[in-house]
């Protein structure tokens, strides 16, 4: 096989790949971050994923990838990448400030989901990214470990407690919106 044609494979294997990759990767950056990063962050992961093709598990040389085999692998560079850019431009303390300000400034008719994002903000980065890769991203706890570098029993056990303190933290929230007392209308006859 000639260079031109292990480089005309390679680059084959690198776009059927990019179809497959391509929007969940940007789904799950603009879930972590600002819109302003996801499209370098998202360059920067696929730049990655082209120095490392031949390393990219559940990609064969001629059939398409499937998403399932493929994706977890990638959302762990993916991952890697984000981290790498929040660690050299600081942008971590402008994102949180930002995030302030937004959910200060949220438009009337959008559902509150307030208590949930402070249920969310109350776990560990950790579990509360092993939460979202299952809630938004739908993966499977095996899944979940591909992209953490945990064992899928290690992300089991994080979800079913990271789970059991959400509901405790809803429920709690909850109790407390309650107003106690009687009701306006409460011993009042309809006459």
């Amino acid at each position: 096989m000639t260079e031109q044609e292990t480089r005309r494979r390679q680059r084959a294997r690198f776009e059927e790949l990019a179809q497959v990759v391509a929007q969940p990767l940007h789904r799950y950056l603009l879930r972590r971050t600002d819109a302003d990063l996801v499209d370098d962050v998202l360059s920067e992961t696929m730049l990655v994923l082209w120095r490392r093709i031949d390393d990219v598990p559940g990609l064969g040389t001629d059939a398409t990838p499937r998403p399932d085999d493929v994706l977890p692998w990638c959302y762990g560079v993916a991952r890697g990448c984000l981290a790498n850019a929040h660690r050299a431009d600081g942008r971590r303390l402008r994102l949180v400030e930002r995030l302030i300000r937004t959910r200060q400034h949220e438009p009337a008719d959008t559902a509150d989901h307030g208590d949930l994002h402070a249920a969310l903000d109350a776990l560990g980065e950790l579990d509360r990214e092993v939460v979202r890769l299952w809630a938004w991203e739908e993966l499977a706890p095996r899944q979940i470990a591909d992209v953490t570098g945990l064992t899928p029993n290690a992300v089991s056990l994080r979800l079913h407690r990271s789970k059991k303190k959400l509901a405790k933290q809803l429920e709690t929230g909850r109790k407390n919106t309650e107003r106690s007392g009687h009701k306006t209308d409460e011993g009042r006859s309809g006459q």
